[in-house]
C-alpha cells in the first residue's frame, strides 16, 4: 500500500546543524582482495527494527570532464559515514552513470571520492548508460577496472558477481533479517539474468532489493511504468520471484513511482531516482529508505548534505536542499511479516553467551505443557531456580512453553498463569551468590517477554523479576516505602514497565518507565547500569524515561532473586501472566551489540 506524504513528513535534518565529519582517506591497495578493513565509522545496529537503506543517483554532471565537481558527492558520502550509527545506516546503493563519458579519467577522479566509504560503509554500484555501452558482455572497461567486482572483495557484504563482472549481490543484516541486494547492469544480458536467477534460488525468500539504472520511465501522469528495458527484466526476472519487493533505478527524470503486482499477487514498489537535472547536477543528492519492521512501513526521502549544510544559502540552494513532492518524500507499506514470515534462528550453546562477567544465565528448555518444576543457572555459579507457588497457584499457572522470541538463544521458555493471590516464582536460595551481590560497579539485566493476548484480568503492577526482602531492611527509608522490593521490574495497569532499584550510595529508588508494552508479541529487555545511571533498553532502542538519579549498584538484604513476581513487604500477592524466556545477569554494563539479541 501507497500512501501520502505524511504532514511535516519524516524531518530528521537537525543533524546537519553540525559540521559534517572530515573525509578518511583510503589507499589504492582497497581494490585487492583480502580480509576486510576496520571500521572507520561505528557500525549500524543489525537487531533494530528500524533502519537505513540509503541511495545515491546519477552523479554523471560532477564526474565531467573538465567541469568536474566531487564537492557534493563528497560531502553526500562523508554525511553517510558520520551518521552511520544515529540512523543506522546498513548500506548504501549507488543506481549508475557515476560519471559522463566513462572515461578512465573521470573514473579516477570518482574513484578518490568513493574511497572513502571502501570498507566503512557497505556499497554496491552498477554501470549505467554513461559509464559503459552494450550490454554486460562488453568486456573490459574503466568503470570495471574502476568499479568492478576486485573493489568490493574486501567488503562484509559481498557476496559475488557474474562471470562478466557487471552484475553483483550483496547480503546484508539488519532488523533481525538477512537481506539480499541485486546490483545488476543497465543492459543486462541473458546471460546476466540466467545469473541473476541462480542468486535467487540459492537464496529463497531472502528479502531482495533490485537496483539497476534502467526499470521504470516516467508515464507523463507523475507517475512510473515499466521501460522498454524494464520489461525485459520484468518478464526474465522480477514477476516470478516474490522476494524482489522494491525495485530502484536511476537513468529517466522527473522522479516517479509505481506499484507493480507479481506473479504471487505481491507488490513491487518500483521507484525513479534521479535528480541530475535539478540544480548544481543534482547537488551530490541521496535519498533514505528508513525501513520500520515494528510498522511494516519505509519512510522515504530526498535531501543534498551538501546544500543543508550551506549556511547562508542562495534561492536555489535552499529550494533544492530537501525535496517534498509525493515522489521524493513518502510511505510504502510492505507487509513485511506476512510476505517474508522469519525463518528462526539457530539456537546458541549456553557458552555462547556467558561473555565475561556473567553471574546467571537461565534457559527454559523443557516440553511444551508440562509443569516447570527448576532451572539451572547455566553460568556455573550457582544461582539456581526452583519453584515457589503464590496463593492458590498449582502446578498449571507454571508451565514450560515451546514458544520464545525469534533472535532468543534458546528455544523454550516458561508461561506464567498469575494473578491476585495466583501464580508461582523462580527463585534462587538465599544461599546463592546474587542474593548478597551488589553491583557497584554496574550490571546488565536481560530478559525476554511476552504478554499475552487478549491481556484480560487484572494484572497490574506484577513483577517479572526481582530481589525478594524489603528496602527498609537495607536502611532505605526514602523513595515510595520501605516495603519496596530493594530492586524490581514491573509491569503497571498501562502495560508500561517500571523498573525501581534502591541503590547502595543514597536513599532514593531511581525509577525508569517504559512505553505501553505491546501483547502477542516477544519483547527483549535490557538494564544497563554503568556505576552511576541506569539506562532501560526495549528491543535494543532506549527508553525516554530512564532515570538521571545517580545509582551505584543494588542494595540486596540476603534473600533470593526471583523471576515471575515482586514482593510488597516481604510477601508475594501478585504472579506474572505471559511468558518469559532466556535471563542473564553480568556484572558489568554491555553495549546493544552485546545483549542476548545480538548474532
Amino acid at each position: 500500500m501507497d500512501q501520502a506524504p505524511r504532514p511535516g513528513g519524516v524531518g530528521r535534518r537537525r543533524l546537519l546543524q553540525a559540521a559534517l565529519g572530515a573525509p578518511v582517506a583510503v589507499a589504492a591497495s582497497s581494490l585487492v582482495a583480502g580480509t576486510p578493513s576496520a571500521q572507520a565509522t561505528p557500525a549500524a545496529d543489525a537487531t533494530s527494527r528500524r533502519f537505513t537503506f540509503a541511495v545515491m543517483p546519477d552523479t554523471q554532471y560532477l564526474f565531467d570532464g573538465d567541469g568536474t565537481d566531487p564537492d557534493p558527492v563528497r560531502e553526500s558520502l562523508w554525511y553517510l559515514l558520520g551518521q552511520r550509527q544515529e540512523d543506522d545506516i546498513v548500506f548504501m546503493a549507488h543506481l549508475g552513470d557515476v560519471t559522463e563519458h566513462g572515461t578512465a579519467a573521470e573514473m579516477a577522479a570518482a574513484d578518490k571520492v568513493f574511497a572513502a566509504v571502501d570498507g566503512k560503509l557497505p556499497w554496491s554500484v552498477l554501470g549505467g548508460n554513461h559509464d559503459v555501452s552494450g550490454d554486460d558482455q562488453r568486456g573490459d572497461t574503466p568503470f570495471l577496472r574502476t568499479f568492478g567486482p576486485r573493489r568490493f572483495a574486501r567488503s562484509q557484504t559481498f557476496r559475488g558477481s557474474s562471470v562478466d563482472g557487471y552484475n553483483t549481490y550483496h547480503v546484508f543484516r539488519a532488523g533481525g533479517r538477512t537481506w539480499l541486494v541485486l546490483a545488476l547492469d543497465w543492459r543486462i544480458s541473458d546471460q546476466g539474468l540466467a545469473w541473476a536467477r541462480q542468486v535467487l534460488d540459492r537464496n529463497p525468500g531472502v528479502p531482495t532489493i533490485l537496483t539497476t539504472h534502467d526499470f521504470v520511465a516516467p508515464d507523463g501522469t507523475g507517475g512510473a511504468e515499466l521501460s522498454d528495458n524494464g520489461k525485459r527484466m520484468w518478464e526474465g526476472l522480477v514477476r516470478h520471484y516474490d522476494q524482489i519487493f522494491l525495485a530502484l533505478n536511476g537513468h529517466y527524470w522527473p522522479a516517479g513511482r509505481v506499484t507493480l503486482t507479481n506473479d504471487a499477487g505481491n507488490p513491487v514498489h518500483a521507484h525513479i531516482t534521479n535528480y541530475q537535472d535539478r540544480y548544481y547536477g543534482g547537488a551530490g543528492m541521496i535519498r533514505y529508505y528508513s525501513f520500520d519492521l515494528a510498522r511494516n512501513a519505509i519512510d522515504v526521502e530526498t535531501f543534498s548534505p551538501w546544500l543543508l549544510a550551506k549556511r547562508n544559502p542562495s534561492t536555489l540552494e535552499a529550494e533544492t536542499a530537501e525535496l517534498s513532492g509525493d515522489v521524493d518524500r513518502f510511505t510504502v507499506e510492505p507487509d513485511f511479516d506476512a510476505r517474508f514470515p522469519g525463518k528462526p534462528l539457530p539456537a546458541l550453546p549456553p557458552q555462547a553467551v556467558l561473555v565475561p562477567g556473567t553471574v546467571a544465565y537461565w534457559r527454559f528448555e523443557g516440553r511444551d505443557g508440562e509443569p516447570a518444576t527448576a532451572a539451572r543457572d547455566l553460568s556455573g555459579r550457582g544461582n539456581d531456580l526452583t519453584v515457589q507457588r503464590i496463593g492458590a497457584g498449582g502446578s498449571d499457572v507454571l508451565k514450560y512453553s515451546a514458544e520464545y522470541h525469534e533472535a532468543q538463544p534458546a528455544h523454550g521458555s516458561v508461561r506464567f498463569d498469575g494473578a491476585q493471590n495466583r501464580g508461582a516464582v523462580l527463585h534462587t536460595a538465599p544461599s546463592a551468590p546474587l542474593s548478597t551481590a551488589k553491583f557497584e560497579n554496574g550490571y546488565t539485566i536481560e530478559t525476554f517477554l511476552k504478554l499475552p493476548e487478549p491481556f484480560v484480568g487484572d494484572h497490574a503492577w506484577m513483577g517479572v523479576l526481582s530481589w525478594e526482602g524489603r528496602a527498609g531492611d537495607a536502611g532505605k527509608d526514602g523513595g515510595y516505602s520501605p516495603d519496596d522490593a530493594p530492586c524490581s521490574l514491573n509491569v503497571t495497569s498501562e502495560r508500561f514497565l517500571q523498573f525501581v532499584v534502591y541503590p547502595v550510595n543514597q536513599n532514593d529508588d531511581p525509577t525508569c518507565w517504559s512505553h505501553a508494552l505491546p501483547t502477542g508479541r516477544w519483547t527483549h529487555v535490557a538494564i544497563v547500569n554503568d556505576g552511576h545511571h541506569t539506562t532501560v533498553y526495549v528491543d535494543g532502542s532506549k527508553i525516554a524515561r530512564n532515570a538521571s538519579l545517580d545509582s551505584r549498584g543494588i542494595s540486596t538484604v540476603g534473600k533470593p532473586f526471583a523471576l515471575g513476581g515482586t514482593q510488597g513487604g516481604g510477601k508475594y500477592g501478585q504472579g506474572f501472566y505471559g511468558w518469559l524466556g532466556d535471563t542473564r545477569i553480568v556484572s558489568r554494563a554491555l553495549r546493544p551489540d552485546q545483549f542476548l539479541t545480538a548474532r
